[in-house]
């Protein structure tokens, strides 16, 4: 059965993710490697967890020996983003089957809801099945290479020079996709906040000061949108 246009379209845009999501996942391979973790352990923590913010946290934390519920609160608050975009894109595949939503959310990373909630907002008129189509398109050049990168940095491990600037693909990462979202004051606002705070708390063990930054960016951008809207009604 020959695949969608829909889906060919979002393996186009998803392609260029590639030239980040390869260094990135090297990266987070050699870090976890040096941190004691064997080839096996890696590739669980990739396959499992398929979060490298997340991931590149916990490892930093357990190389400071941080309490396991440290390091677990931690990784929650940066996964929360997750949660909101679920949210975003329950009224586009909320309807799908249940095991399609299972699918879609492992699959759900950054870059997969940046390009297909752009898409969704630009074109209105697509069905829920061409909406699932165009988001496995996405993922596809993605996900797999995530592994397969994660896998490459954790066999290489100290065998890649360690003034080779490849660290340059987490900032780059995040900057590519963050900064396209930032569409209204309230989401500008909770960006602010969350830089903010992370300089402010940068002194607290444990990287404490992530949780503490992810708090007040939510209720910066909540508080923000919500006198945006009252505005409006006026």
């Amino acid at each position: 059965m020959a695949l969608s246009r829909e889906f060919w379209q979002g393996f186009r845009d998803g392609t260029p993710f590639i030239l980040v999501i390869v260094p990135f996942g090297a990266v987070f391979g050699v870090v976890a490697t040096e941190a004691g973790l064997n080839v096996a352990q890696v590739m669980g923590f990739s396959v499992l967890v398929i979060a490298g913010a997340a991931q590149f946290v916990a490892v930093q934390m357990m190389q400071e020996n941080a309490p396991v519920l440290i390091v677990l609160a931690a990784s929650l608050a940066v996964n929360l983003r997750m949660a909101m975009y679920s949210a975003s894109l329950a009224p586009h595949l909320g309807k799908i089957s249940w095991w399609k939503r299972g699918v879609i959310s492992y699959f759900m990373v950054d870059q997969t809801y940046a390009a297909s909630i752009l898409k969704y907002d630009q074109t209105p008129g697509m069905t829920h099945a061409q909406k699932l189509s165009y988001y496995m398109g996405v993922v596809t050049p993605i996900c797999p290479l995530w592994y397969l990168a994660t896998w490459g940095g954790a066999v290489l491990g100290t065998a890649i020079p360690s003034d080779l600037p490849i660290d340059f693909a987490v900032p780059i990462t995040f900057l590519a996709l963050i900064v396209p979202m930032l569409r209204t004051f309230a989401h500008v606002a909770a960006a602010m906040a969350s830089i903010i705070g992370v300089l402010v708390f940068a002194f607290l063990p444990f990287n404490l000061g992530l949780l503490v930054a992810a708090l007040l960016a939510m209720i910066t951008g909540a508080e923000v949108e919500r006198r945006m809207a009252a505005r409006r009604k006026q």
